[in-house]
């Protein structure tokens, strides 16, 4: 993959950025902070508060009220979900169970974006059209 210009990351990747940053590896870390557009699904915002609420996910608890102003404040963008998208994480051909993931992986096809995650799951999507792949430097 050159040069990443606009990016979608996954439900961990923003939680990380807030909680704990030194768990992303330097090429991620450089992708977030090098000015590219980095959007955050919508869904990842649900899923945190979600894991938070039924006390899954103690860590992000102190943040969980305040998620979006707090990627709004390291320059993300929060990014479209919308029936279009809905409709193709409900129905795309992919073995994959969670709903969540499903939402984001539907996000970054109808945006066209590469997908920061660690998840390896998201690498069954390769053969599809408008996959722009996972961007990750190994596993934590």
């Amino acid at each position: 993959m050159g040069v990443v210009r606009d990016v979608l990351i996954d439900t961990h990747v923003l939680a990380w950025s807030l909680i704990a940053p030194e768990v992303l590896g330097a090429k991620v870390r450089s992708i977030l902070e090098s000015g590219t557009v980095v959007y955050v699904p919508p869904c990842a915002f649900h899923e945190i508060t979600l894991k938070v609420r039924k006390g899954k996910w103690d860590a992000m608890a102190r943040h969980a009220e305040r998620l979006d102003a707090l990627s709004m404040a390291q320059g993300f963008r929060e990014a479209p979900y919308t029936a279009r998208m809905a409709m193709k994480a409900g129905s795309m051909d992919w073995a994959h169970p969670d709903p969540f993931d499903r939402m984001i992986a539907a996000t970054a096809l109808e945006m066209a974006l590469p997908l920061i995650s660690k998840d390896g799951a998201f690498d069954d999507l390769t053969n599809m059209p408008a996959w722009y792949g996972r961007v990750w430097e190994g596993e934590i």
